[in-house]
């Protein structure tokens, strides 16, 4: 696994600078790598992730496509991650998890279940009728806006492979030391523009770090759809 660390000044403006500074690194690495910047494609995870996907997707003018990856969380606290799944129904569980909710492993697999079909939903929803990207034999680089725990993307990176990519990169603009170490052994590349040593939210990262709607990923899923054919 090769690490490519930057120092960047926080907060970024917003979630394009984030990307347009991500791109920009990523490109130096790939090229550290001798890697052609032909053979990628960008899956960015929806929602704020897509959006720091597209400007890096720019940048490298490399293909965009989304990969959908959701919390496992408990019911009585939507922030607390107990894992991850994707929309192929990749499942990430933290070993600790059943002990830290109070859960057993069918309770566990219950609420993975409900998540992979919320996923697959989602993904059905952002595609809206447009067809996947394909990513076997590519370099995968897996873009998030931010890794407080790194759960999601974990997942993501499994599925990834899954898909058969012939390396997976993580990229994100900031990142947690501890979702970096959950990440190390997932991947064959991390890309990061800071790692704080305080890590509370993502959002404390950017000036500006409004909800993106499903309509604005829709949207820039379409715009990089007509880049690639122009």
């Amino acid at each position: 696994m090769t690490r490519h660390d930057h120092v960047t000044p926080l907060p970024f403006r917003d979630r394009d600078e984030a990307g347009t500074l991500l791109g920009a690194a990523l490109a130096e690495a790939l090229a550290a790598e001798g890697t052609d910047p032909r053979a990628v494609v960008i899956l960015g995870v929806p929602r704020g992730g897509v959006a720091v996907a597209a400007a890096v997707a720019r940048s490298l003018a490399a293909p965009l496509d989304i990969l959908v990856a959701h919390k496992i969380s408990t019911p009585w606290d939507p922030e607390f991650a107990l894992g991850a799944v994707t929309a192929d129904g990749t499942t990430v569980v933290e070993p600790w998890a059943g002990r830290s909710a109070g859960l057993d492993d069918a309770g566990l697999a219950r609420l993975a279940e409900a998540e992979v079909g919320a996923a697959r939903e989602r993904e059905t929803r952002l595609r809206a009728g447009r067809p996947a990207v394909p990513v076997a034999g590519r370099v995968a680089v897996v873009v998030d806006d931010g890794l407080a725990t790194g759960a999601t993307v974990h997942a993501a990176c499994l599925a990834a492979r899954a898909l058969g990519a012939a390396r997976v990169i993580v990229a994100a603009p900031v990142a947690s030391n501890e979702a970096l170490s959950l990440l190390e052994p997932a991947c064959d590349a991390l890309v990061v523009l800071a790692v704080p040593d305080r890590f509370d939210a993502v959002g404390r990262f950017y000036a500006r770090f409004d909800q993106v709607p499903d309509a604005e990923v829709i949207a820039v899923l379409a715009e990089a759809d007509g880049r690639s054919s122009t």
